[in-house]
């Protein structure tokens, strides 16, 4: 649990836990929405090929992650660890000019 703490600076273990708690429920949220959502734009398992359906549905998973983990990190009164997360994690892949610090252009 320390090294926990330590990593993400984070000062009791209640929110160790409760970070660790949003992990659990935003994974299973994403892959729990993203088929209906595909539904909606009528990509269904079986009326499309395999090769077009998995990739949407990861791609999708991916986008339904980013954002409900943001939100789900507000509900539980995590949103200032979560909001940096989810902007660490967007530098490391390259999409850092979503998230560009408006006070510091530099960064």
């Amino acid at each position: 649990m320390s090294s926990f703490k330590e990593r993400w600076n984070i000062k009791s273990n209640w929110q160790v836990f409760v970070i660790i708690v949003v992990f659990a429920i935003t994974g299973s949220s994403a892959a729990y929405l993203s088929k209906p959502i595909l539904s909606l734009f009528g990509i269904i398992k079986g009326s499309v090929s395999n090769w077009v359906y998995y990739p949407l549905y990861i791609i999708l998973i991916f986008l339904v992650y980013q954002v409900l983990l943001v939100s789900f990190g507000f509900l539980f009164g995590q949103f200032t660890f979560f909001w940096a997360f989810e902007k660490k994690m967007l530098v490391s892949m390259g999409l850092g000019f979503l998230v560009k610090d408006k006070k510091n252009p530099n960064k």
